[in-house]
């Protein structure tokens, strides 16, 4: 019996470490992948800040791009678990990949310019200018497509200097002095020291956000749960303060 008693008492001292092994491994956090459209990166990342810490279960990972580009992920089978789109068409082409989508918010576009507007520009007529250097999103971007309809509603005519694949690069070209001007979401202008021009509401393309989980994802129940909570007051009350409309 006493070369048994070191055996046994070994045994006893490994169920606590068993236990604590087992409960580590039930309290670690769910990691939610979500795919969302470059124009939510700034009111995307306080939502992590607030969802976590009201979840602290889950961990939220995003991935920001044109609306496009994420389309492309998700149908090239990148593992993430829930989109949110800048349009509804894109979101609607993948409805055989993805839940039922819900509009969480809505944007409108400005006109931004360099700190001052030194190229004085008062209207989207005068980006047909030639001698003003001009950027927009690509026809296949959201932003450039809405951009596109804003335009010929005006019957204004513009050769971009380029066409870029999100609307935060469009952004970037004008806060950098690469580009005079360009056509980006409010929300985006309030992002960056550049000037702006508002579009008249007469004028404007309103541009909706849907949100909806992905039939692939690996976490269903956490990433329904975020996107429900995407339409939640609380989610609305950061989405307005970052210039979104309320859908």
């Amino acid at each position: 019996m006493r070369v048994r008693r070191p055996l046994v008492l070994a045994a006893v001292l490994l169920i606590p470490l068993a236990t604590a092994c087992g409960k580590d491994e039930k309290t670690k956090p769910t990691t939610v992948t979500v795919l969302a459209a470059a124009s939510l990166t700034d009111v995307f990342k306080q939502a992590k800040t607030v969802y976590e810490k009201e979840h602290p279960d889950t961990r939220l990972t995003f991935s920001f791009a044109g609306s496009q580009e994420l389309a492309s992920q998700v149908r090239q089978g990148a593992p993430a678990d829930a989109l949110v789109t800048a349009d509804t068409k894109t979101m609607d082409d993948l409805a055989s990949r993805t839940g039922k989508p819900a509009v969480i918010a809505k944007n409108r576009l400005t006109i931004v310019t360099a700190p001052g507007n030194p190229k004085h520009v008062q209207n989207l007529s005068d980006l047909s200018k030639s001698d003003l250097k001009v950027v927009l999103a690509a026809p296949e971007v959201p932003a450039g497509r809405y951009s596109k309809k804003v335009l010929d509603g005006q019957h204004v005519t513009v050769k971009p200097a380029s066409q870029e694949p999100s609307v935060r690069a469009v952004l970037s070209k004008v806060a950098l002095g690469e580009a005079d001007a360009g056509i980006v979401y409010i929300t985006d202008a309030a992002t960056a020291k550049v000037g702006t021009v508002t579009v008249p509401d007469a004028q404007n393309a309103v541009a909706s956000y849907p949100a909806a989980t992905l039939k692939d994802a690996k976490h269903a129940k956490e990433t329904a749960d975020f996107v429900t909570w995407l339409s939640s007051p609380e989610a609305r009350k950061l989405l307005v303060s970052a210039g979104f409309q309320q859908p």
